[in-house]
C-alpha cells in the first residue's frame, strides 16, 4: 500500500496523481485571508493497481484543536488500512475500523475536538461511500446526472433530502452548519453506502464543505462533468476563491478551507 499524497496543509496548486487504474487530482488551500492554519486534511491511496481510497476530513471551525482532529483521522484511517490483509474483501472493515479508532483518538484529546469525514473506496469500476457529517460525495455522468450524492448529517440536510427545503434555502438557512454527526462524538456514526458502478465518462467528487457553501451543486455538476481534471480542479477552485474574496449579493459566499478531490477511471478524459 502507498499513500500517494497526504496533507493537512496547503495543496494549493493542485496535484494528480494515478491511482486505482484512473487519476486523482486534489487541492486543499485555507481560507482567503486568515493567518490560522488549514483545518482540512487529505489522501490518496493506493492498494494495488485498480484500488484505492480518497479521503477528506474537515475539522470543525469554532472548536478547538480543528487541524489536529481532520490530521488525526486520515492518519488513523491510513494506518488501519496499512495493518489490515492486503486484500480488497478487508477494505470495508478496515476503513470502518480506522474511523472509529479516529473518532476515540478525537475525543480522547479532552478539548472538543471534531471533524467531518467522507472516503471513498474504489475497487475496479465500482464505488463505495463512508461519510460522518456534512463533507460530501458527488458522483456526475458526463451529461451532467447525478448519479449518487451523500445526505449531509445535519438538520438542514435531512430537510433538503425530505424535500422540506430546497437547495437555494437550504444554501442561505441560518443553521446550515450545525452538523449532528461528527468524529470526536461520543455516539458518531459511519454511513456506509452501496457501491455505484463508474462509467468511463464518471467523474467521482469528495469535498469540504468550502466547495458546497461557495458553489450551488449544479454550479458544481457542470464544472466537473467533462474537460481533463486539471481544469476541473482549476475552474472549481478559481470560481470558488472569487466569491470568497469578492461577495455579491446573488452568490453565495463563505470564506473557508476549501479541499477537494476529483477522480476519474483510466480511459476517461484526464
Amino acid at each position: 500500500m502507498d499513500v500517494l499524497c497526504f496533507s493537512p496543509m496547503e495543496l494549493a496548486a493542485g496535484q494528480v496523481c494515478p491511482i486505482a487504474g484512473g487519476k486523482a487530482a486534489v487541492l486543499s488551500r485555507p481560507a482567503p485571508h486568515r493567518e490560522s492554519a488549514n483545518e482540512d486534511a487529505v489522501a490518496i491511496i493506493t492498494v494495488n493497481h485498480h484500488a484505492g481510497v480518497l479521503v477528506v476530513a474537515d475539522g470543525l471551525g469554532g472548536l478547538p484543536a480543528g487541524e489536529q482532529a481532520s490530521t488525526l483521522a486520515v492518519g488513523k484511517l491510513i494506518e488501519s488500512l496499512r495493518n489490515a490483509p492486503q486484500d480488497e474483501a478487508s477494505f470495508r472493515g478496515a476503513i470502518l475500523n480506522g474511523i472509529e479508532s479516529a473518532s476515540q483518538a478525537i475525543a480522547e484529546l479532552g478539548v472538543g475536538a471534531a471533524t467531518t469525514l467522507v472516503v471513498a473506496e474504489i475497487q475496479g469500476h465500482t464505488v463505495r461511500p463512508y461519510h460522518v457529517g456534512d463533507s460530501a460525495l458527488l458522483i456526475v455522468g458526463q451529461r451532467g446526472r447525478i448519479k449518487r450524492q451523500t445526505v449531509a448529517h445535519s438538520p438542514v440536510g435531512y430537510a433538503l433530502e425530505a424535500g422540506l427545503l430546497d437547495e437555494s434555502e437550504a444554501m442561505y438557512h441560518a443553521e446550515r452548519h450545525v452538523v449532528s454527526n461528527v468524529l470526536g462524538m461520543a455516539d458518531m456514526r459511519v454511513e456506509v453506502g452501496s457501491t455505484v458502478q463508474l462509467a468511463p465518462h464518471d467523474t467521482l467528487l469528495l469535498a469540504s464543505d468550502g466547495l458546497l457553501d461557495n458553489l450551488h451543486t449544479e454550479e458544481i455538476v457542470e464544472r466537473v462533468r467533462k474537460g481533463p481534471l486539471t481544469r476541473v480542479v482549476d475552474d472549481l477552485a478559481g470560481e470558488c476563491s472569487r466569491r470568497m474574496a469578492f461577495p455579491e449579493p446573488d452568490r453565495p459566499c463563505k470564506p473557508d478551507d476549501l479541499s477537494f478531490i476529483a477522480f476519474r477511471r483510466g480511459g476517461s478524459s484526464l
